[in-house]
Protein backbone atom coordinates (compact mmCIF):
# COMPACT_ATOMS: atom_id res chain seq x y z
CA UNK A 1 0.00 0.00 0.00
CA UNK A 2 1.07 4.20 -0.93
CA UNK A 3 3.49 5.09 2.40
CA UNK A 4 1.66 8.42 1.78
CA UNK A 5 -2.31 6.53 2.46
CA UNK A 6 -0.77 4.86 5.44
CA UNK A 7 0.61 7.67 6.82
CA UNK A 8 -2.15 10.01 6.78
CA UNK A 9 -4.68 7.42 7.52
CA UNK A 10 -2.56 6.68 11.13
CA UNK A 11 -2.39 10.28 11.57
CA UNK A 12 -6.22 11.07 11.11
CA UNK A 13 -6.73 7.65 13.53
CA UNK A 14 -4.88 9.74 16.11
CA UNK A 15 -6.67 13.17 15.44
CA UNK A 16 -10.06 10.81 15.81
CA UNK A 17 -8.84 9.83 19.45
CA UNK A 18 -7.59 13.48 20.07
CA UNK A 19 -11.03 15.20 19.38
CA UNK A 20 -12.92 12.41 21.26
CA UNK A 21 -10.99 13.34 24.35
CA UNK A 22 -11.11 17.09 23.79
CA UNK A 23 -14.22 17.09 22.95
CA UNK A 24 -14.72 15.42 26.67
CA UNK A 25 -12.86 18.02 28.04
CA UNK A 26 -15.10 20.59 26.83
CA UNK A 27 -18.39 19.17 28.10
CA UNK A 28 -17.03 19.25 31.77
CA UNK A 29 -15.78 22.83 31.82
CA UNK A 30 -18.27 23.08 33.67
CA UNK A 31 -17.80 19.60 36.08
CA UNK A 32 -16.63 21.04 39.27
CA UNK A 33 -13.24 19.13 40.41
CA UNK A 34 -12.97 17.98 36.63
CA UNK A 35 -9.28 16.82 35.78
CA UNK A 36 -9.04 17.29 32.20
CA UNK A 37 -7.37 15.06 30.03
CA UNK A 38 -4.80 15.52 27.57
CA UNK A 39 -2.64 12.82 25.55
CA UNK A 40 1.30 11.53 24.42
CA UNK A 41 2.14 10.92 21.16
CA UNK A 42 4.43 8.20 19.72
CA UNK A 43 5.56 6.34 16.63
CA UNK A 44 4.27 2.63 16.09
CA UNK A 45 7.17 0.80 14.95
CA UNK A 46 6.26 -2.51 12.83
CA UNK A 47 8.65 -5.66 13.27
CA UNK A 48 9.32 -5.16 9.92
CA UNK A 49 11.01 -1.72 10.64
CA UNK A 50 14.11 -2.96 11.47
CA UNK A 51 14.56 -5.45 8.67
CA UNK A 52 13.72 -3.01 6.20
CA UNK A 53 16.24 -0.69 7.22
CA UNK A 54 18.78 -3.40 7.05
CA UNK A 55 18.31 -3.86 3.56
CA UNK A 56 18.51 -0.08 2.89
CA UNK A 57 14.82 0.00 2.66
CA UNK A 58 12.70 3.19 3.62
CA UNK A 59 11.34 2.24 7.11
CA UNK A 60 8.98 5.22 7.05
CA UNK A 61 5.73 3.54 5.83
CA UNK A 62 6.42 1.57 9.20
CA UNK A 63 6.24 3.94 11.54
CA UNK A 64 2.86 5.58 12.21
CA UNK A 65 2.00 7.84 14.47
CA UNK A 66 -0.54 7.39 17.55
CA UNK A 67 -1.72 8.64 20.45
CA UNK A 68 0.10 6.46 23.21
CA UNK A 69 -1.58 7.09 26.35
CA UNK A 70 -3.66 9.58 27.84
CA UNK A 71 -2.39 11.18 30.73
CA UNK A 72 -4.51 13.46 33.51
CA UNK A 73 -3.43 17.22 34.23
CA UNK A 74 -3.68 17.64 37.63
CA UNK A 75 -3.15 21.52 37.62
CA UNK A 76 -5.52 22.83 40.52
CA UNK A 77 -8.75 24.69 39.09
CA UNK A 78 -10.01 28.13 40.57
CA UNK A 79 -11.73 28.09 44.18
CA UNK A 80 -15.39 29.16 43.71
CA UNK A 81 -17.46 30.51 47.30
CA UNK A 82 -20.44 29.12 47.88
CA UNK A 83 -21.41 29.63 51.33
CA UNK A 84 -22.40 26.20 51.47
CA UNK A 85 -21.03 24.61 54.63
CA UNK A 86 -21.42 20.97 53.15
CA UNK A 87 -19.23 22.33 50.07
CA UNK A 88 -15.29 21.62 50.64
CA UNK A 89 -12.84 22.69 48.27
CA UNK A 90 -9.26 21.30 48.52
CA UNK A 91 -6.78 24.06 48.36
CA UNK A 92 -3.21 22.39 47.24
CA UNK A 93 -2.28 19.29 45.96
CA UNK A 94 -4.38 16.39 47.72
CA UNK A 95 -7.42 14.12 47.36
CA UNK A 96 -10.23 13.42 49.25
CA UNK A 97 -10.83 9.96 50.31
CA UNK A 98 -14.29 7.86 49.70
CA UNK A 99 -16.01 4.68 50.30
CA UNK A 100 -16.62 3.66 46.29
CA UNK A 101 -19.03 0.78 45.06
CA UNK A 102 -16.17 -0.86 44.64
CA UNK A 103 -13.74 0.35 46.82
CA UNK A 104 -11.55 3.57 47.62
CA UNK A 105 -12.18 6.11 44.94
CA UNK A 106 -10.65 9.62 45.45
CA UNK A 107 -11.87 12.92 44.15
CA UNK A 108 -11.43 16.68 44.04
CA UNK A 109 -14.86 17.27 44.27
CA UNK A 110 -16.39 18.60 47.75
CA UNK A 111 -19.79 18.87 46.83
CA UNK A 112 -20.78 17.14 50.12
CA UNK A 113 -24.09 16.00 51.52
CA UNK A 114 -25.79 14.46 54.68
CA UNK A 115 -27.47 11.20 53.33
CA UNK A 116 -30.91 10.21 54.91
CA UNK A 117 -28.88 8.50 58.05
CA UNK A 118 -27.08 11.27 58.78
CA UNK A 119 -23.96 10.33 56.85
CA UNK A 120 -21.26 12.64 55.08
CA UNK A 121 -21.21 11.66 51.38
CA UNK A 122 -20.15 12.46 48.35
CA UNK A 123 -23.13 14.20 45.78
CA UNK A 124 -23.33 10.38 44.08
CA UNK A 125 -23.77 9.23 47.68
CA UNK A 126 -20.17 8.07 48.16
CA UNK A 127 -19.24 7.85 52.44
CA UNK A 128 -16.72 10.48 53.00
CA UNK A 129 -13.84 8.87 54.92
CA UNK A 130 -11.82 9.16 57.91
CA UNK A 131 -8.47 9.08 58.67
CA UNK A 132 -9.38 6.52 60.31
CA UNK A 133 -11.49 5.12 57.82
CA UNK A 134 -14.91 5.30 59.67
CA UNK A 135 -17.41 7.10 57.82
CA UNK A 136 -18.29 10.47 59.33
CA UNK A 137 -22.13 10.12 61.43
CA UNK A 138 -23.98 13.77 61.89
CA UNK A 139 -24.82 13.18 65.62
CA UNK A 140 -27.87 16.27 65.22
CA UNK A 141 -29.42 18.72 62.97
CA UNK A 142 -26.29 21.17 63.93
CA UNK A 143 -24.09 22.43 60.54
CA UNK A 144 -21.36 20.98 60.43
CA UNK A 145 -17.90 23.34 60.77
CA UNK A 146 -14.91 21.71 59.17
CA UNK A 147 -11.06 23.05 59.69
CA UNK A 148 -8.75 23.59 57.20
CA UNK A 149 -6.86 20.38 58.60
CA UNK A 150 -10.31 18.27 57.55
CA UNK A 151 -11.52 18.01 61.20
CA UNK A 152 -15.34 18.21 61.68
CA UNK A 153 -17.22 19.21 64.30
CA UNK A 154 -21.00 19.28 65.13
CA UNK A 155 -22.58 20.97 68.37
CA UNK A 156 -18.80 21.90 69.57
CA UNK A 157 -17.79 18.23 69.43
CA UNK A 158 -15.48 16.79 66.96
CA UNK A 159 -16.79 13.63 65.18
CA UNK A 160 -13.80 13.04 62.67
CA UNK A 161 -11.58 14.15 60.47
CA UNK A 162 -11.11 14.02 56.88
CA UNK A 163 -8.86 11.39 54.92
CA UNK A 164 -7.16 13.77 52.40
CA UNK A 165 -4.37 12.16 50.85
CA UNK A 166 -1.86 12.17 48.16
CA UNK A 167 0.32 10.34 45.96
CA UNK A 168 4.12 10.64 44.91
CA UNK A 169 3.15 9.03 41.85
CA UNK A 170 -0.36 9.72 40.66
CA UNK A 171 0.50 7.75 36.74
CA UNK A 172 -1.10 5.28 39.13
CA UNK A 173 -4.70 6.88 39.11
CA UNK A 174 -6.88 5.64 36.59
CA UNK A 175 -9.97 7.64 36.30
CA UNK A 176 -13.30 6.42 37.21
CA UNK A 177 -16.39 8.20 35.88
CA UNK A 178 -15.76 12.33 35.56
CA UNK A 179 -14.79 12.89 39.38
CA UNK A 180 -13.42 10.07 40.73
CA UNK A 181 -9.88 8.24 40.68
CA UNK A 182 -8.99 4.37 41.54
CA UNK A 183 -5.34 3.64 42.74
CA UNK A 184 -4.88 0.96 40.33
CA UNK A 185 -0.90 0.27 41.59
CA UNK A 186 -0.93 -1.79 44.95
CA UNK A 187 2.58 -0.08 45.55
CA UNK A 188 1.89 3.30 44.84
CA UNK A 189 1.13 4.17 48.36
CA UNK A 190 -0.41 7.59 50.06
CA UNK A 191 1.15 9.98 51.55
CA UNK A 192 0.08 13.20 53.78
CA UNK A 193 -0.98 15.68 51.26
CA UNK A 194 -0.42 19.73 51.53
CA UNK A 195 -4.03 20.65 50.53
CA UNK A 196 -6.06 22.97 52.93
CA UNK A 197 -10.07 22.32 53.37
CA UNK A 198 -11.76 25.23 52.47
CA UNK A 199 -15.44 25.10 53.70
CA UNK A 200 -17.90 26.78 51.68
CA UNK A 201 -16.12 26.59 48.23
CA UNK A 202 -15.61 24.39 45.84
CA UNK A 203 -12.80 23.87 43.14
CA UNK A 204 -13.92 24.03 39.26
CA UNK A 205 -12.84 22.27 36.30
CA UNK A 206 -8.98 22.91 35.23
CA UNK A 207 -10.58 22.67 31.82
CA UNK A 208 -9.67 25.96 29.74
CA UNK A 209 -12.66 26.40 27.45
CA UNK A 210 -10.47 29.06 25.66
CA UNK A 211 -7.72 26.60 25.04
CA UNK A 212 -9.36 23.35 24.80
CA UNK A 213 -11.41 25.12 22.06
CA UNK A 214 -8.61 26.25 20.07
CA UNK A 215 -7.03 22.88 20.26
CA UNK A 216 -10.10 21.38 19.03
CA UNK A 217 -9.86 23.29 15.68
CA UNK A 218 -6.71 22.77 15.63
CA UNK A 219 -7.02 19.09 15.72
CA UNK A 220 -9.99 19.13 13.13
CA UNK A 221 -7.51 21.46 10.74
CA UNK A 222 -4.72 18.76 10.76
CA UNK A 223 -7.76 16.03 9.97
CA UNK A 224 -8.90 17.36 7.50
CA UNK A 225 -5.53 18.13 5.67
CA UNK A 226 -4.83 14.40 6.48
CA UNK A 227 -8.10 13.94 5.08
CA UNK A 228 -7.48 15.83 1.89
CA UNK A 229 -3.79 14.32 1.38
CA UNK A 230 -5.69 10.93 1.17
CA UNK A 231 -7.92 12.13 -1.66
CA UNK A 232 -4.73 13.45 -3.20
CA UNK A 233 -2.60 10.34 -2.96
CA UNK A 234 -6.03 8.21 -4.14
CA UNK A 235 -5.99 10.32 -7.33
CA UNK A 236 -2.48 10.31 -7.93
CA UNK A 237 -2.37 6.66 -8.08
CA UNK A 238 -5.83 6.60 -10.05
CA UNK A 239 -4.03 8.84 -12.53
CA UNK A 240 -0.86 6.42 -12.39
CA UNK A 241 -2.87 3.42 -12.97
CA UNK A 242 -4.80 5.02 -15.86
CA UNK A 243 -1.24 5.92 -17.59
CA UNK A 244 0.30 2.52 -17.34
CA UNK A 245 -2.96 1.26 -19.12
CA UNK A 246 -2.52 3.34 -21.62
CA UNK A 247 1.22 3.02 -22.49
CA UNK A 248 0.99 -0.37 -22.32
CA UNK A 249 -2.29 -0.75 -25.02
Amino acid sequence: MDPLLISAASGMRARMESLDMLANNLANATTGGYKSDREFYSAYVAAEADQAAAEGVSPEADRQPVVEKRWTDFTQGNMRLTGNTLDIGLDGSGFLAVNGPSGLLYTRSGNLKLSSSGVLTTADGYPVRTVDGNPIQSQSKAPLVIDEDGTVHQDDQTIGQLSVVDFADRSALDKRGLNYFFNSDPQAVTQTASATVRQGNLEESNVGSADAAGRLISVMRQFETLQKAISIGADMNKSAVEEVARVTQ
